[in-house]
């Protein structure tokens, strides 16, 4: 007779064997690139500094341990070896960095829309105006989504902690649960997927809006491109909001719902709102600041405000008037993971450019489209970027990993280096919804149940041809009249 203590031996020795063999692939890239003699160009640490950072990213998709957990690790190692020296400040210099200062001040914003109950509020109405029909109701969560997005850097807390509660209560009144085929695609398949891919979308229109962002400009700035967070929201509007028209529409011819009609939701909703009762004070705060955090990053560079401050000066204000408190911050573990993570990989990537490293992977990767046309040469680019993070689980991982190598080539090739930095930028969001496992909010749509995997892979596919036809043909017209193909070489000369 099998006990529990033998079934629970039994699982974690399982657990033990997943994990070896996980570091043990982590291990041998390791070495496999540790000691590779370093190319003309890169310093000597250069190539052991290489290994510890790809091991690191291999780690984040394996995931032997908590993705902070495997950072630490990471770092531990680029301390003891001495790619990362410690005295000088190398080692740390993530944990200092502005950027990773915002995205963890910013999760602690989004927390307001959360604990006040603004975001929920935000979400109520619209689905109280809009909410008749499924795509109705979808319409109501993308401009939710696009209200929340700016000052949420977590785009799993905006569609898992918002959106999502909603769209399943919403469901679930409409007789519309996971239970079974016919009842799940009666209408929560359709919203809940097409809240994934609108998230996308919103997570691509603005620096602030997911996490992986910041690290992307800061990139881009370290390659002498300076993209501020009113560029990237003036280049990203047409595109985006065009998006936002199209997506639920599209899904609805993809995946659509066999319920046609929600005459119930809008009454759901606005009994909902009544029951909420009158703004609350914290709820007016938490919108006041939310108005002046957007005008300070809009208007930052006129005030010279930069966006760190202007997040920083949020916090301030809801701490002073009690809408955050230091144990809700305390209490925000995605955040303080967020920032070890951060601070880590912003670090290595960092010393990696220090050493010369991604200079040399930059002229590999722009040898390989070398002599094509510009413009071909950046579509093959865009492309494989795209479509390589079936292999991520963590948007961010792949910003960090590919990001500069990938704008690097493309300007080596010809492209506008404006142009190029801020595609890769919105790329590094836009396919947040290839797979269950592409993000956060994906992982939280898949664990609903409404969704099955194959369903995912063949509608994720066909939705991301709809997404880069909208964001290759709208947003490089729009670009191209904003002025950021300057500097381009002839397309095809």
């Amino acid at each position: 007779m099998t006990t529990q203590q033998d079934t629970g031996r039994r699982g974690l020795g399982a657990a033990n064997v997943s994990r070896l063999w996980k570091l043990g692939v982590m291990l041998v890239v390791t070495l496999g690139i540790f000691f590779v003699p370093p190319p003309a160009g890169v310093d000597d640490r250069g190539m052991q500094m290489l290994a510890i950072f790809v091991a690191t990213i291999i780690g984040l998709i394996l995931q032997p341990f908590p993705t902070p957990s495997v950072a630490l690790i990471g770092l531990a190692a680029a301390m003891i070896t001495g790619a990362m020296d410690v005295a000088s400040g190398e080692a740390l210099s993530g944990f200092a960095n502005p950027t990773v200062l915002l995205i963890v001040a910013a999760f602690f914003i989004a927390d307001g829309f959360l604990l006040t109950g603004l975001g929920r509020r935000i979400a109520l109405m619209f689905v109280s105006w809009l909410g008749r029909s499924p795509l109705g109701i979808a319409y109501g969560m993308a401009v939710t989504d696009l209200v929340l997005a700016p000052a949420t850097p977590s785009n799993t807390a905006r569609a898992g902690g918002v959106v999502y509660p909603i769209i399943r209560s919403i469901a679930e009144v409409q007789g519309s649960t996971p239970e079974t085929d016919e009842s799940r695609k009666r209408l929560g398949s359709y919203l809940t997927f097409t809240a994934a891919h609108v998230n996308v979308i919103t997570s691509a229109m603005f620096v602030t809006a997911m996490a992986g962002n910041p690290v992307a400009q800061q990139a881009a700035a370290d390659l002498g491109i300076d993209i501020s967070w009113g560029t990237w929201a003036l280049a990203a509007l047409v595109p985006g909001i065009l998006s936002l028209a199209i997506v639920p529409w599209a899904m609805t011819k993809l995946y659509g719902p066999t319920v046609k009609k929600t005459p119930e939701a809008p009454t759901m909703a606005r009994e909902e709102l009544r029951a909420m009762g009158r703004m609350s004070s914290g709820e007016i705060v938490m919108t006041g600041t939310f108005v002046l955090l957007l005008l300070m990053w809009v208007l930052g560079s006129t005030f010279d405000v930069n966006a760190t401050t202007a997040a920083f000066v949020g916090i301030a204000i809801l701490l002073l008037s009690g809408v955050l408190t230091w144990k809700d911050m305390a209490r925000n573990s995605s955040a303080w993971n967020t920032f070890v993570f951060f601070a880590v990989l912003v670090g290595m990537a960092g010393q990696l450019n220090t050493l010369g490293v991604i200079d040399w992977i930059g002229a590999v990767v722009s040898g390989l489209v070398g002599g094509m046309p510009w413009i071909v040469a950046f579509a093959i680019l865009s492309l494989v970027y795209f479509y390589v993070h079936y292999l991520f689980a963590s948007n961010t991982a792949q910003i960090v990993a590919m990001y500069a190598v990938f704008v690097g080539a493309a300007i080596a090739a010809g492209a506008p280096p404006t142009f190029a930095a801020l595609v890769f930028g919105f790329i590094g969001n836009l396919f947040g919804a290839l797979s269950h496992y592409a993000s956060g909010p994906s992982g939280v749509i898949y664990g609903s149940g409404y969704v099955k995997v194959g369903e995912w892979f063949r509608v994720a596919f066909l939705m991301s041809v709809v997404i880069i036809a909208v964001w290759t043909v709208a947003g490089g017209a729009w670009m191209a009249f904003l002025g950021m193909w300057e500097g381009a070489a002839p397309p095809f000369g």
